[in-house]
């Protein structure tokens, strides 16, 4: 009776979460990926193939897009991981209690705004008129107006401040557990302290860097506002190809291609990744 009990309790528990992922994961992604091996073979007639696919290869901006969004979001993973992982051994290992807490909510706080807020304040800082701009000539730094927005390097730095947080917060969780009597031991076997980083940190903050990464790589990829506002027409972000096609060209069958080629493309790299760093996403997962 008791047994039937704690069965009951846990159906109940994960019933919400199963229904999320069935309705909101699983099922969206069986559509998108039969909504994509439809091809329009007359008005209203449509016949099942590979056209879409097809026509993504034989367009070189299509896979130069996908190709160049999957680059710029393997750099600002790297940037979040060398940004984060100074301030997360920090938060774990050396602030205080009270300091732990007030640096936690200095992180969070980018987050009670929207991703369109953040953005439009970036475009105050960056514009032509902005913040920046303006000091500059003020100081005499610059004889005119400098315009920072619309290329690459604002929108690397908009998405590492988008994501950083993403990568501070599993660093923390894994540092966190990692006892200091092994950083000590580190130091008392005659190591420097690039040593003891290389062979004891690393390595032990391993899952938490492996599940950072994995959580802003996806983030980045799949980003759609940040590329798009700060970035401009010279954004070519392959998030803004899915959106033409779905909004714009009311082409669903290539959007849903394209976005099953993303999350394939984003898929491939993740994999890679855990092969090269030789984790398993199991216990990546487990130890994060």
């Amino acid at each position: 009776m008791q047994s039937d009990i704690k069965r009951l309790s846990l159906i109940l528990l994960f019933a919400p979460f199963a229904l999320w992922l069935l309705l909101l994961i699983i099922l969206p992604h069986i559509g998108i990926v039969a909504l994509s091996l439809r091809e329009k073979v007359a008005p209203r007639v449509y016949e099942f193939g590979f056209g879409n696919y097809i026509d993504f290869i034989q367009e070189p901006i299509y896979w130069n897009t996908l190709l160049r969004t999957g680059s710029m979001s393997i750099l600002v993973t790297v940037l979040a991981l060398l940004i984060g992982f100074p301030i997360a051994y920090y938060i774990a290992k050396i602030a205080g209690n009270r300091s732990r807490g007030a640096l936690f909510l200095l992180c969070l706080i980018p987050l009670w705004v929207s991703d369109l807020i953040r953005a439009f304040g970036w475009i105050l800082l960056l514009r032509e008129t902005g913040v920046v701009s303006t000091f500059l000539q003020n100081t005499g730094l610059v004889s005119q107006p400098i315009e920072f927005l619309y290329n690459d390097v604002t929108v690397v730095i908009g998405l590492v401040y988008t994501v950083i947080l993403f990568m501070i917060v599993p660093l923390v969780s894994t540092l966190d557990g990692m006892g200091d009597d092994m950083i000590e031991a580190g130091y008392n076997l005659g190591g420097s302290g690039f040593t003891v980083l290389r062979k004891i940190i690393v390595p032990y903050a391993m899952p938490g860097i492996v599940s950072g990464c994995i959580v802003v790589f996806m983030l980045t990829a799949g980003s759609y506002l940040t590329p798009i506002l700060l970035g401009g027409k010279n954004s070519s972000w392959f998030t803004e190809q899915i959106y033409d096609q779905f909004i714009t060209r009311f082409n669903w069958e290539s959007g849903a291609a394209f976005g099953f080629l993303l999350l394939a493309f984003t898929s491939l790299v993740v994999w890679l990744g855990l092969k090269l760093t030789g984790q398993t996403l199991a216990n990546t997962v487990a130890k994060s």
